[in-house]
């Protein structure tokens, strides 16, 4: 059996986090990277695969994939209950990124939208279109990871209860 309570301080083991860890523990890094990211790959897949539909339709799916998987790395170091508030909050903070990266496009004159350059006139409808669409994509995805743990953690709580019990001599377990 472990012990949980050494008999001297020096045993205690602190284990410090990784640095991925740590990064993933932050709310607002891991959403101004993925806004400056998704922000820069759009610039580049609308610039470079307007006319190939296959390689547009990859890049929406590779997007989706970055934003969510950023959003879980995330939301994985909460219990779910907490995920209410971090979910949206996450989406705000990345759309903010996006748009901070947005208005730097605009700028330097690289922004593209459709066919042509965005210009100021535009950032502002764009910016409300991508805090619609991405509060829609990291709320849903949450909801549908959330109602995962959930059916895993019952199943494996069912799974333990019927170990515990399968256990004839209590001084086994």
């Amino acid at each position: 059996m472990t012990k949980y309570f050494p008999k001297h301080t020096v045993q205690w083991h602190f284990e410090e986090p990784t640095i991925l860890r740590r990064f993933s523990l932050s709310l607002v890094e891991m959403a101004l990277l993925t806004g400056i990211v998704l922000r820069l790959f759009r610039a580049l897949v609308y610039t470079q695969a307007a006319s190939n539909w296959f390689l547009w339709g990859g890049s929406i799916v590779l997007g989706l994939l970055v934003l969510c998987g950023m959003a879980t790395m995330h939301l994985a170091n909460f219990p779910v209950r907490r995920w209410v508030l971090k979910a949206p909050l996450f989406a705000i903070v990345e759309v903010a990124a996006e748009s901070l990266t947005s208005a730097v496009l605009i700028w330097l004159g690289r922004e593209p939208t459709g066919s042509a350059r965005a210009e100021w006139g535009d950032w502002l409808p764009m910016a409300l279109d991508t805090l619609l669409l991405r509060t829609v994509e990291v709320c849903g995805w949450a909801l549908i990871l959330a109602g995962v743990v959930t059916v895993v953690r019952r199943t494996m709580l069912r799974e333990e209860k019927v170990d515990e019990d399968t256990v004839e001599d209590p001084a086994q377990v």
